[in-house]
């Protein structure tokens, strides 16, 4: 039986390569080339890179026979969840959603929705500011924050597009900073203090995507933390339930 698993995070990747070390089929679909990069290299796993159109997912499904869709995008990317939702209602294939753990809504940081109100916070303040919020939401900090290009530094995946986004909104060079993470307290709390940063934006992005790390390295550099809270899931279940569930309803 094939599985298809939708999702380039770090319980995606985790599933995927639990499901190559048990022989299993899976098609893999991620968005960027960097994303696949990540997979497994093996027989067991097809990798489909990009986004896919929803008659594409459609046509996807018809010619595989799934048992089931695993949905481990993004907490933050409910649009896609919403997607795979219905490609499961539309053909009949039930689909598992694995839910990021973690996520203290509670703490020392000014909570926010969005990138927007993260933007309207930092406009009233002073300082150099530590975007990790990647570089979709670039374009809001840039035009809503005065003298953003100067004071904004970016932590972004090293992709080509990323980058040149980040330079076609005046990002100064010296200010990107393309590396792929989770990192360490460590590594956040050099970089705070090597670049002067009085301010840390975040998603409440879990354990498993390097949010305490990133919450104390603020903590011991006195650095003032925003934290775009993480958009409330109905329903779905840990990786290792996932993992469970799996093995026992479909016997992977």
């Amino acid at each position: 039986m094939e599985v298809l698993v939708f999702g380039g995070t770090i319980e995606g990747r985790a599933l995927v390569e639990w499901l190559d070390s048990r022989g299993r089929s899976v098609v893999a679909c991620v968005t960027t080339d960097y994303g696949a990069s990540l997979l497994p290299q093996s027989k067991n796993v097809a990798r489909l890179c990009g986004p896919l159109s929803h008659e594409e997912k459609l046509d996807l499904l018809d010619r595989h026979d799934f048992c089931c869709i695993v949905d481990a995008t993004h907490p933050y990317a409910r649009h896609i969840t919403k997607s795979v939702a219905s490609l499961g209602e539309e053909r009949g294939i039930d689909v598992v959603r694995v839910v990021r753990e973690g996520g203290e809504s509670d703490g020392p940081w000014d909570l926010v929705s969005d990138a927007v109100e993260a933007a309207d916070l930092l406009a009233t303040t002073r300082g150099k500011v530590l975007l990790t919020t990647g570089s979709k939401d670039l374009k809001t900090y840039v035009n809503g924050v005065p003298s953003a290009q100067e004071r904004h530094y970016v932590r972004i995946l090293p992709l080509a597009d990323a980058v040149e986004h980040a330079a076609r909104l005046g990002i100064p060079a010296n200010h990107v900073i393309a590396m792929q993470g989770p990192f360490s307290k460590e590594l956040n709390e050099a970089l705070m203090r090597q670049l002067d940063i009085r301010h840390l934006v975040t998603k409440q992005s879990g354990a498993s995507g390097g949010f305490d790390e990133k919450v104390k390295a603020a903590e011991a550099c006195g650095v003032h933390v925003i934290v775009i809270d993480r958009p409330c899931e109905q329903g779905g279940s840990s990786l290792e339930e996932v993992k469970t569930l799996l093995k026992e309803r479909y016997g992977l």
